[in-house]
């Protein structure tokens, strides 16, 4: 629900960094704090706000709280429902969600993730209830009724019954995260986070917790902390690099990849096998995490909004204004902490690792995919198996002008992968077949060509029946695409004659 909003939770936090009173560019129209009655934007939407003295004046509302009260909860429930029920499901949902926010003072991301799904899977279970009873031409009818009715009595419901729920519970999150802040023991947030994060829990952790309550905390005070416990890239960069000084055989040659990968793609499951392959390296994360958290905690640094992906920039681009120093700090000094730990516990067991053969890379990505519950094209690439294989003879063959990567978010090996493609087309003058990436869950049946991973190739097919489809095990480095620009360079000439 989470991932595919990314963007949206950014590009929140680039205005927010920008435009709100303590930003770089402070400016009380998109912030929200301008007194419309002495400013001469006219025509945006304000809001009566009472001044110091007791006065009142209309204030801009801005882009601010409107897209962290309205567009990121909706949003999120948007995409829990069409997960449930597909459209369907996420009109519903949408329309439930209103009246969580509505029925709240604080920005229902918790919220919505429960009643988002929710919504969508009680209106799946209505919907069954008359599946193949209307008559002929009713259909339309029975169903925006059963639809709007549905939604409606779901949004009252979530108005007066979930909203004051979810708010006590976020409250006692934050009460929790209060309290930690108080006594001084943030960093004790990393002995779960960072184990949590190679159990493939760091989707749920960081975007289903620390992201929600580093939003309300960015509400209040400009900026929190909590952005960065689960996407400091620090880390990782520390296991995979002492993998990379002082591992053996293959986990030794994947490791630097593996960490340009993570710190700059922002891709941190790839550092997770490491771990599995020798589980002491979980006390380098667990020290080096919160040694970047006591860091930010000491400086009082903190991000505008999450670091999505967890990559190096992403964590500068929404860094508050006066937090570099302390953001940059935190990513080092984890970094360094986490580098030193591990390599003293890769160094201690270096003996008894080359006894038995360095460890088993591959079963550890198996494993970390395993957690996850699903394949990885991240993981894929990082075990560096080339193997591909062929469309299926029952494809259909027509001629090839736009080609899809797909992969579960759509926004991070795929587009890798479409990338290398398109400059191989390019330079083989097939400009005009056009290649882009996407969630397997948007595909449609417009594509001639859906390239995927192995494992979610059966899933692409169920959207795009009509397509050719292709498998590959390594969306960076597979021979089917030197294939497939032959197949297709072949085609152009056999055009032109």
């Amino acid at each position: 629900m989470i991932m595919p909003n990314l963007p949206a939770f950014l590009a929140w936090g680039l205005i927010t960094t920008l435009f709100i009173s303590v930003g770089w560019w402070p400016n009380g129209i998109l912030g929200g704090f301008g007194n419309a009655d002495v400013m001469s934007w006219q025509g945006a939407a304000t809001a009566l706000a009472q001044a110091e003295d007791g006065t009142t004046f209309r204030q801009y509302v801005g882009l601010v709280g409107p897209m962290i009260t309205y567009l990121l909860p909706l949003l999120i429930a948007n995409a829990g429902g069409r997960v449930v029920y597909g459209e369907r499901g996420a009109v519903v949902a949408s329309i439930v969600a209103v009246g969580m926010i509505t029925g709240s003072t604080i920005p229902m991301f918790l919220g919505a993730m429960i009643v988002g799904p929710l919504s969508a899977w009680v209106m799946k279970k209505i919907d069954a209830l008359w599946e193949g009873k209307i008559r002929a031409g009713f259909e339309m009818l029975v169903n925006m009724f059963a639809a709007g009715i549905a939604g409606a009595a779901m949004a009252v419901i979530a108005f007066f019954g979930f909203a004051p729920l979810i708010t006590r519970v976020s409250e006692w999150l934050g009460d929790g995260v209060g309290w930690l802040a108080d006594n001084g023991l943030l960093p004790v947030m990393s002995i779960i986070v960072e184990p949590a994060k190679v159990l493939f829990l760091n989707n749920a952790i960081g975007n289903g917790a620390l992201v929600p309550l580093g939003a309300q905390q960015v509400a209040e005070t400009g900026k929190s902390l909590l952005f960065l416990v689960e996407a400091n890239p620090g880390p990782g960069l520390g296991i995979l690099l002492a993998y990379t000084f002082f591992g053996i055989g293959m986990a030794r040659s994947s490791a630097p990849g593996a960490a340009i990968i993570q710190f700059f793609g922002g891709i941190h499951e790839v550092y997770f096998p490491f771990v599995l392959m020798k589980p002491a390296l979980i006390i380098a994360a667990i020290a080096g995490g919160a040694t970047g958290v006591a860091t930010n905690a000491a400086f009082g640094s903190g991000l505008r909004g999450p670091a999505a992906p967890g990559s190096i920039f992403a964590v500068y681009a929404t860094t508050a204004r006066g937090s570099f120093l302390g953001v940059t700090l935190s990513v080092v000094l984890s970094f360094l902490v986490t580098f030193l730990i591990a390599a003293v516990i890769l160094r201690a067991s270096r003996k008894r690792d080359l006894e038995s053969g360095g460890g088993d890379l591959q079963a550890a990505i198996a494993q970390t995919e395993a957690n996850k519950g699903k394949s990885s094209s991240a993981l894929g690439a990082l075990a560096g198996a080339a193997g591909a294989t062929s469309a299926s003879a029952t494809d259909p063959v027509r001629p090839v002008r736009s080609i899809v990567f797909a992969c579960d978010a759509g926004m991070g090996s795929s587009a890798m992968g479409a990338s290398i493609l398109r400059d191989k087309l390019k330079k083989a003058g097939r400009t005009d077949v056009t290649v882009v990436n996407r969630a397997v869950a948007t595909l449609d049946d417009s594509a001639d060509l859906v390239i995927t991973h192995r494992e979610l190739t059966d899933r692409a097919r169920g959207h795009a029946p009509t397509a050719r489809h292709v498998s590959v095990e390594n969306f960076l480095s597979s021979p089917v695409y030197d294939d497939i620009v032959r197949e297709l360079a072949a085609d152009s000439e056999g055009a032109k004659a």
